[in-house]
């Protein structure tokens, strides 16, 4: 079993995809003819986005849309990147919010978490330095 990839519902995937390539400078991989589904280059996992009226047709017992306006769902994405504080600006500027500023973990870690323009939480960190 390998994990391969995560789907995200969201109410418009080009936008989506046009956010994500601005504000983490991933590359669009694929995008299906309806754009109603597309994938991210994004390393070895993919992140991809699926539309909302999609995601009804593919659950019959429905499924919960996520708002902006109400509070995130108990899921993260995590990017780390070394230039956490201008990568994290380069985000907000592309229309991320942020959510709780960057702060220094007692273990060395520099995290900060932002919203995407859909509400999903993104965790933009630096790496964790395993010490040998």
């Amino acid at each position: 079993m390998k994990y391969a990839y995560t789907i995200l519902y969201v109410d418009d995937v080009e936008k989506t995809i046009s956010f994500y390539e601005k504000a983490f400078g991933f590359q669009k991989k694929f995008i299906t003819p309806e754009n109603d589904y597309a994938e991210l280059s994004s390393g070895e996992t993919t992140i991809a986005f699926a539309s909302n009226r999609l995601g009804h047709s593919n659950f019959t017992k429905g499924f919960k849309e996520l708002s902006i306006e109400e509070k995130p769902n108990g899921f993260e994405m995590a990017f780390t990147t070394e230039n956490i504080e201008a990568d994290s600006a380069k985000a907000i500027k592309a229309g991320a919010k942020e959510y709780e500023a960057l702060k220094q973990k007692h273990w060395g870690q520099k995290v900060g978490y932002l919203r995407d323009i859909n509400g999903f939480l993104i965790e933009v960190c630096t790496p964790i330095k395993v010490q040998k």
